[in-house]
């Protein structure tokens, strides 16, 4: 199961090169059972550098979008003060692609069906690259922090337990 730099296009890189933004592709074997401590393993890179994309619900209905790395949990309470909001909850699998047009361990920050308010979690200005999910399972993208702040339009924020 290793990695490797050839793959096929996915919507998130046909975002990322509209908006001439650089970033690496990687593919290993897509594993819906991998945890993001195992992805991180497999692209050789610590775990606090590898992030995963929450899809949450506001009180007030709004969806909202949260990065965090793949060995943190998502505050749930933070989450809505960042995003200014009573309470947020996570959606249920089932309502992923509807809303998102990602399934689970797909999920990625940018080219979701639409631009969702999007947070990441404030240590990614710590690293010089971050990896989240290029769109699809078995697919990661490594981009710089502040190019991946742009695509998705995100705000940095503390957002973990």
């Amino acid at each position: 199961m290793g990695k490797s730099s050839k793959t096929e296009k996915t919507n998130v890189m046909r975002v990322l090169d509209s908006q001439k933004i650089s970033y690496e592709s990687f593919t290993y074997e897509a594993d819906p059972t991998l945890t993001g401590e195992e992805i991180a393993n497999i692209l050789g890179e610590e775990p606090c550098k590898v992030f995963k994309t929450l899809v949450t619900q506001s009180k007030s209905n709004n969806y909202l979008v949260f990065v965090v790395p793949v060995n943190e949990e998502l505050d749930l309470k933070k989450a809505a003060w960042a995003a200014h909001e009573k309470a947020v909850s996570m959606i249920k699998q089932k309502d992923l692609l509807t809303v998102t047009g990602y399934v689970h361990g797909g999920c990625s920050p940018i080219g979701m069906k639409k631009l969702f308010p999007t947070y990441i979690h404030e240590t990614a200005k710590n690293y010089d690259k971050m990896y989240v999910s290029a769109g699809k399972v078995g697919c990661q993208i490594c981009v710089e922090p502040e190019k991946l702040i742009e695509a998705s339009k995100a705000v940095l924020a503390d957002l973990c337990v």
